[in-house]
């Protein structure tokens, strides 16, 4: 064997390694690494897909359509991440075979694709490719039993998640509203029960914050139903807690303060995962949010009507809700477009960038 072949071997043995080795850190921090690890292998995976997917979205005509269209990304989206890995590793170490002295590519190929999947019909007869042969099974099984342990976890933090947005719409109505929650709450409840909701809710944000990172598919999880969303379901709630502490007039609630601050961490963490722009330490008035004065004296109006005790002062009030909102209004409108909510009021009705996501 001559000295250019031995080196061509070495380097190819060496890129495999890599190859395979870059293929198990992206599947450790995708489904081990209990934090919000943004890969470029999965990164590039969905991205793919969310290009094809984009081509049946330009075909669909309704709202209904594109949810149903979408309701299959993110399944899909995971179920092409072992294929992807596999091949990656079947190609790692078909380079290392042959590097290590298969008699050609084809054989080093047959020899991996054998070791891979455990068929064991092209055995390895000498040490080092045995080696080889032993981790790469190894590798094959372990990236199967992380994909299949990480499911459970991913449907359990869907439930937990879904199960507060199924709830919400008996007090917010369908599509929620911070408006009618707040309503409901006084004409059925009392002001004063909002307290529960703000500790609930509280807890919520700090699952999806966690869970949406960690567990990044599940922003893109569909609720069963195609007029709910996570999205719109949490703009409802920190909506409604900025009423309350801005225009209701009602005891002070620190809680309320807590479901908003733990709500606008969570969106900011979840949005900063998927890099999407934002303010991140916004100031009414030197930031503007995307609801109008307008907006906000027509629901001050509703609520007078439904005799919901306000602040005297509108003008003050509409301030404070604004000085409120400002924390959460960016990440708010920009998650509900990147997930392609459905259309509710002050979240997925409005947008930042050019074009709604249904006008696209």
């Amino acid at each position: 064997m001559s000295l250019i072949e031995t080196t061509a071997r070495a380097m190819l043995f060496l890129l495999g390694a890599a190859l395979v080795g870059g293929t198990l850190f992206s599947a450790v921090q995708t489904f081990v690494l209990p934090r919000g690890a943004n890969t470029l292998l999965t990164r590039w995976v969905f991205l793919v897909m969310r290009a094809l997917f984009g081509v049946r979205l330009r075909l669909a005509r309704s709202y209904k359509e594109r949810d149903s269209v979408m309701a299959l990304f993110a399944p899909l989206g995971l179920l092409a991440l072992p294929p992807v890995w596999l091949a990656l590793v079947l190609s790692g170490y078909t380079a290392m075979f042959w590097a290590v002295g298969a008699e050609s590519w084809q054989a080093a190929f047959m020899l991996s694709g054998s070791s891979l999947f455990t068929l064991g019909f092209t055995p390895a007869v000498r040490l080092l490719p045995a080696i080889l042969t032993f981790s790469e099974a190894a590798i094959g099984l372990v990236l199967v039993a992380l994909f299949i342990t990480y499911l459970p976890t991913m449907y359990a933090a869907f439930s937990r998640r879904e199960q507060a947005v199924a709830l919400l719409e008996v007090r917010a109505g369908s599509p929620p509203s911070a408006v009618v929650m707040i309503e409901r709450y006084h004409r059925i409840h009392g002001l004063a029960q909002l307290n529960e909701v703000w500790q609930t809710w509280e807890a919520w944000f700090a699952d999806i914050e966690e869970s949406h990172t960690s567990l990044a598919a599940l922003a893109w999880f569909r609720s069963p139903r195609p007029e709910r969303s996570w999205i719109t379901a949490a703009g409802a709630v920190l909506d409604a807690a900025a009423l309350a502490r801005s225009t209701v007039d009602v005891p002070r609630d620190p809680q309320a303060d807590l479901c908003i601050r733990a709500g606008y961490v969570a969106l900011r963490q979840i949005a900063d995962f998927f890099r999407l722009p934002h303010p991140a330490d916004a100031r009414y008035p030197d930031t503007a949010i995307s609801i109008t004065r307008r907006e906000f004296d027509a629901a001050y109006d509703e609520l007078g009507q439904q005799s919901v005790p306000l602040q005297k002062d509108r003008d003050q009030a509409w301030r404070d809700f604004a000085g409120w909102r400002v924390n959460y209004d960016v990440v708010l409108v920009t998650l509900a477009g990147l997930i392609m909510a459905p259309q509710a009021p002050w979240s997925s009705d409005r947008r930042m960038g050019d074009k709604r996501w249904w006008e696209a």
